[in-house]
């Protein structure tokens, strides 16, 4: 059973840009892509060693929605976590979801 974590309300998130949410003790990074696209993924940017990912530029490269790490400017996938300039740095990717007008991301 998956337990959904209220996070925010979709409208606390600025169109293309991320915010930080705290799950028990881990910093996820949750992102809004357009106007109803939610993403999330861990906040820890594993080049940078800090938690800032919730900071980075929101964009594509290709199909892909992508966060640019404020500090390297890695990109990041928001579907899967992965690093594209080097895989074996990717971060964890969460199961989110919109409930009418707030954003619930997996806990586990």
């Amino acid at each position: 059973m998956t337990a959904w974590i209220d996070v925010c309300a979709v409208s606390d998130i600025v169109p293309d840009t991320g915010v930080c949410a705290l799950l028990g003790d881990e910093q996820v990074a949750v992102f809004r892509f357009g106007d109803s696209e939610v993403y999330a993924i861990s906040n820890f940017d594993p080049c940078g060693e800090a938690n800032v990912l919730s900071r980075g530029i929101v964009g594509s490269i290709g199909e892909r929605k992508v966060v640019a790490s404020p500090l390297y400017k890695q990109h990041f996938d928001l579907r899967s976590g992965e690093c594209l300039e080097a895989p074996e740095k990717s971060v964890r990717a969460y199961p989110v979801r919109l409930t009418g007008e707030r954003v619930e991301v997996a806990a586990n």
